[in-house]
């Protein structure tokens, strides 16, 4: 089993957009039948070191994870994400 983990931090302005960004993600879990299990959330203690949200996935394998990455409906929700982040931290193992 693979974890994926990505972090983001948002542009000032885009609390709005974050959040429709979050039910979009988690559309994808009914849609995409490579996820095996999938959990975003947004951070409620921020700091200076801290990020605006995260997303927790779980994958059978990497081709599986590729898979997800390069499906249509994924990338038109990471394309919206590119257009109102300022950066991001991923992280993938197996468990």
């Amino acid at each position: 089993m693979i974890k994926h983990i990505v972090m983001w931090r948002f542009k000032e302005g885009e609390q709005e957009n974050m959040l429709l960004f979050r039910d979009r993600l988690l559309a994808l879990k009914g849609q995409i039948p490579e996820i095996r299990a999938m959990e975003v959330g947004i951070n409620i203690n921020p700091s200076d070191r801290s990020y605006d949200a995260v997303l927790v996935s779980e994958f059978d394998s990497m081709e599986d994870l590729k898979a997800y990455s390069v499906n249509p409906l994924h990338v038109a929700v990471s394309d919206f994400c590119k257009s109102i982040r300022t950066e991001s931290a991923s992280c993938d193992y197996e468990f």
